[in-house]
């Protein structure tokens, strides 16, 4: 480099001179040197900077590979417990999965028993339950042969009952038809009988009373005897002498002499002391009406009427009123015996014949 020289420009006066630089001259040598110092700094300054740098990442190298490593032994140590609890979990399916078959196979045995059990169970259910069903026919068809003999429901009654209550201990909901059946028969059969006692009963208090008051056939004359005395006291006051005579011979023949026919003679051979043994006899007979009626024993009530009504005809004036009366309540009380129906227990048989066929 060289340097040029400026020229010395004037100066006014008065003003001080001016300092000139100092120049100097530099040569391409040292230029060159200059240069290379320059580009030598900037070399060691780059390779103390990649030294830096490079000794910087090797430490992020270690600590990376430090940390890699205890990642690694971490993740083998997880993965060896990982392997310890997967041999584990197995061994634990393993034994569930026995556990649980011989639980599936208890428990097919258990199903298997339970119901052969039931079936067990039902067998002796149905079995008890027709043993029950026969023996409560067989109770009721004889009781029923029994009252249709007799004519007494008692027996009937005391059979329905004795079901009803065999049933309602058994407590099986397959007979409750059958119970209402039999409680429906039982109190149609007490209504019926309680009925036809009621009136009957009726008729024959009115008979005990009338039997005290029925005229017999040897009160008839005296009766008689009294009715034309009466007759034959009224005489006309205005009459003459001889009718008077007339009347008053008549009368005294009548009380002397009577003709009558007796068709029956053994009821005008009745002393009147026996009068009241023959009324005392009609009660007993009345009273063994009423007990026949009661126990519902339909000969025994037809015997006793029959004779009652005999000895109505018998003894007692079929002309008077009360006599009638007493012959009319006989014939409707036998009217009432013959139309006595026989009791039928139709609803209890058919859910009988049900329960005994499975339905």
């Amino acid at each position: 480099m060289s340097a040029t020289a400026l020229p010395d420009e004037p100066t006014s006066e008065g003003a001080a001179p001016a300092v000139a630089p100092v120049t100097r001259s530099v040569s391409p040598a040292e230029a060159a040197r200059l240069l290379s110092r320059i580009g030598l700094g900037l070399l060691a300054l780059v390779a103390v900077v990649a030294l830096v740098m490079a000794f910087t990442l090797g430490q992020k190298l270690d600590s990376m590979q430090e940390q890699l490593a205890r990642q690694s032994g971490d993740s083998l140590a997880q993965a060896t417990e990982a392997r310890a609890l997967a041999r584990q979990a197995q061994e634990t399916v393993r034994d569930t999965a026995a556990r649980l078959a011989l639980a599936e196979t208890r428990l097919a045995e258990v199903a298997l028993q339970r119901s052969q059990l039931e079936e067990l169970m039902q067998s002796l259910s149905r079995s008890r339950d027709e043993n029950l069903v026969v023996d409560i026919d067989s109770a009721i068809r004889l009781a029923l042969q029994q009252a249709e003999v007799t004519g007494n429901v008692e027996p009937l009654l005391a059979a329905l009952k004795a079901g009803d209550q065999r049933i309602a201990r058994a407590a099986q909901p397959r007979l409750a038809p059958l119970q209402r059946a039999m409680q429906r028969d039982a109190d149609r059969i007490r209504t019926i009988a309680s009925g036809d006692n009621g009136e009957g009963l009726q008729k024959l208090d009115e008979l005990m009373r009338l039997v005290d008051d029925l005229p017999t056939l040897n009160a008839v004359a005296v009766r008689g005897l009294n009715e034309n005395t009466a007759l034959a006291g009224v005489i006309p006051a205005d009459a003459p002498w001889w009718q008077r005579a007339l009347l008053m011979v008549r009368q005294e023949a009548q009380s002397l002499l009577r003709v009558s026919r007796i068709d029956r003679p053994e009821a005008a051979l009745v002393a009147p002391e026996q009068t009241f043994f023959l009324r005392e006899n009609l009660k007993l007979k009345l009273l063994s009406v009423r007990l026949a009626l009661l126990g519902r024993q339909v000969d025994t009530t037809r015997t006793e009427l029959a004779a009652v009504s005999a000895t109505l005809n018998r003894y007692f004036d079929p002309t008077s009123r009360r006599t009638q009366a007493a012959a009319t309540l006989v014939q409707q009380l036998q009217a009432q015996v013959k139309a006595t129906t026989p009791p039928r227990v139709d609803d209890t048989l058919a859910a009988l014949a049900t329960a005994a066929a499975g339905r």
